[in-house]
Order: structure tokens, then sequence, then C-alpha cells
């Protein structure tokens, strides 16, 4: 799961796991993480969770969210980023991205110069020279990745507008739609459905002419989904 790690001077205060969808953090207690100082806006930025990935978007602060050192607007949060809010940094840990990095370290299998010789000898039918054998750990195979498409495979198809009738296939585990700055979602694709989230922009998409919350809203078949004036139909290939 990944996590906040809060300081100030260098020195931690707390820890915070992304658990929520949605987490927001400024000056007033309503947020999920509250930091009382006079840089920080009442509602200075949000972040939003989606299986292994966050997003992290400024709410229109008055002194701006820095990443890295550089100012943003929205920003896709990788391991190791640093947030800083005034006197505050708050620093991004991706659990999963760290196991998944140290399971590829381990996998990798240095071959020296000699060892490369004695293997093409081999595979030559030459005799390689005698040698003590090595032991060497032999990497088992990385399990096979449960099946994202316990549900069928899901799509949608552009109803109105120029790009009206085109259709495009849902096979990433995300799927970024709508217009940058004006209004953003995405849709995972998990194992037990297909799921519609806001990301950004003051207008929040509607699903059969219903707004959606904050919440990730599962998707059903033939919903229709309007985000940034286009309109589209979600379907599951059968």
């Amino acid at each position: 799961m990944a996590k906040l790690i809060l300081s100030m001077d260098n020195l931690v205060l707390k820890e915070i796991p992304l658990n929520k969808e949605r987490t927001t953090l400024g000056r007033k207690a309503s947020n999920d993480i509250q930091i009382d100082n006079l840089a920080i806006s009442g509602e200075h930025a949000v972040i939003v969770t989606i299986l292994n990935d966050s997003f992290l978007e400024d709410l229109n602060s008055t002194n701006g969210t820095f990443v890295n050192g550089q100012q943003i607007k929205k920003h896709f949060l990788q391991n190791n980023d640093v947030v800083e809010l005034g006197k505050y940094r708050l620093k991004y840990v991706n659990e999963a991205a760290l196991q998944a990095s140290q399971a590829d370290f381990e996998k990798t299998m240095v071959l020296r110069p000699d060892m490369m010789r004695k293997a093409a000898e081999q595979a030559a039918g030459k005799p390689a020279d005698l040698a003590p054998p090595i032991a060497a750990a032999v990497p088992k195979p990385a399990p096979a990745p449960a099946a994202a498409d316990a549900v069928p495979l899901g799509a949608i198809q552009v109803l109105n507008g120029s790009n009206a009738g085109k259709t495009m296939e849902l096979v990433k585990s995300l799927t970024t739609l709508g217009k940058p700055g004006v209004q953003v979602a995405v849709i995972a694709r998990r194992p037990h459905g297909y799921f519609l989230t806001h990301v950004e922009g003051a207008k929040f998409p509607s699903i059969n002419g219903t707004q959606i919350d904050t919440q990730a809203h599962e998707l059903k078949d033939h919903d229709v989904i309007e985000l940034a004036g286009v309109k589209m139909e979600f379907f599951l290939k059968r």
C-alpha cells in the first residue's frame, strides 16, 4: 500500500497510508490530512488513489503545491517523490513499486565472460574447462498474474462530436478520459469489473444522466458516460 511520510525540518512527524480513493490535504480540520499552518490553504490539494497509482492535484491553493521542487497543477506520483507544502514535506512511498523493483533485482543474473564462453562451448559440443561447480540460485518463474479478464473485455464507443462512432477497448489497467485542465476521469480495470473515478475538474462526470461523486463508480453494460461534453457508451464485449 502506498503511503506518505510527513516531515518538517528533516524531522518525521507521522506516516499516512493512502487507503482511500480520495485523500484531501489542507489547513481545515475536515481534511484527511490536516496541516495547521497559515502557508497552507484550507483545502490545498487532493490525492486520488486507484489500485497502485496515485494522482496529486492542487486545488487552486494560494501558495501552490510543489513536487521535487517544481510547481504542479496535477502530477502522477512516483516512488520517492517529495510533495512540498510550505515548510512541510510529504514523501510518497509506493511499497508495491519497491517490491516489484526488488523482485526484478533478485531475478537479474550477471554472467561473467568466462561463464558465457563455457556456455557457448557446451552448446557447440566442445568440452568445457574442468572447474569446480558453481552453485547458483535459479529464480523460479514468476507466477502468472491474476486474470484481469474475470469479466468480459470492456470498451467505450463515442456517441457525439467529431469522433462519433469510434470505439476503444479498455485493455489497460487505467484508461484516462477527458480534457486536462477541464475535466478528467479514469476507468480502472479490476478483476471484478470496470470503475469510473473523477480525477480533475470542478464538474464531475455523469452516468446515465446522474452525476457521480468522489467515489469510484462501477460501470454496467451499456452505461452512458458524459465527460467534458462528450457522451460515450460503455459496453462489454462478449
